[in-house]
């Protein structure tokens, strides 16, 4: 499962669309700056791809075993419905897989190949991300486990920012330092990169990129 799992240490990307906008992204992603990086990559989503196809098809045969199709010889005219999964189950690979899937008792079938489409699914690295915008506030987002699923993001207000801090906290017993944002109105502050709380190097370069940004320069 290494190809599935695309990880590395978090690093800062920072993007300046305009004078007025900058994004900050902090992600484990690795970078694909490379041939073999590119070709690793590829490799990796190729694997994906042909994992969840062929779980599927083990699923997809499984059932038909249990629910065959009716037989069609073509000779009362009219059109064959089920002739696409006809010829699918009776080509070489769907024979194939159809023998694999008869030898497979269906809880275990269904255990791992639950467990293989969430290994297919899970998206394997984390980024998080803060967009500001002077003059009108910040967007915070983070990705989602998986790509089935869309990231979560939240828009603060610069009215509504009362103050952007860096704070240390205890992680068991390792000193770990974080962002946050204090938004009026609310107990709790606002968390910036929740899951993957990078260095303080890099929070240091953030804080200092934000307060830059979101408010305008006094005169």
């Amino acid at each position: 499962m290494i190809l599935l799992t695309n990880s590395a240490p978090p690093k800062l990307h920072v993007s300046r669309p305009t004078s007025t906008t900058v994004c900050f992204t902090v992600s484990t992603r690795p970078a694909a700056d490379t041939v073999p990086k590119k070709a690793l990559l590829y490799s990796s989503h190729a694997v994906r791809l042909g994992l969840g196809v062929l779980i599927l098809a083990l699923f997809w045969t499984k059932w038909r075993s249990f629910f065959p199709l009716d037989d069609y010889d073509g000779t009362g005219g009219g059109e064959d419905k089920d002739g696409w999964e006809r010829a699918l189950l009776t080509n070489r690979v769907g024979i194939l897989v159809a023998w694999a899937a008869d030898r497979m008792d269906w809880r275990a079938l269904a255990a791992g190949g639950a467990v293989g489409l969430w290994g297919v699914v899970r998206r394997g690295y984390t980024e998080e991300s803060m967009l500001v915008l002077r003059g009108l506030g910040v967007q915070t987002s983070s990705s989602s486990p998986t790509y089935l699923s869309t990231a979560t993001t939240r828009f603060i207000p610069t009215a509504s920012i009362q103050d952007i801090f860096i704070h240390e906290a205890f992680k068991g017993f390792e000193v770990r330092f974080y962002l946050s944002i204090v938004v009026e109105g609310e107990d709790d502050t606002v968390v910036v990169f929740p899951h993957l709380l990078p260095k303080r190097q890099i929070l240091e370069e953030v804080w200092r990129g934000t307060k830059a940004c979101l408010y305008e320069p006094k005169s």
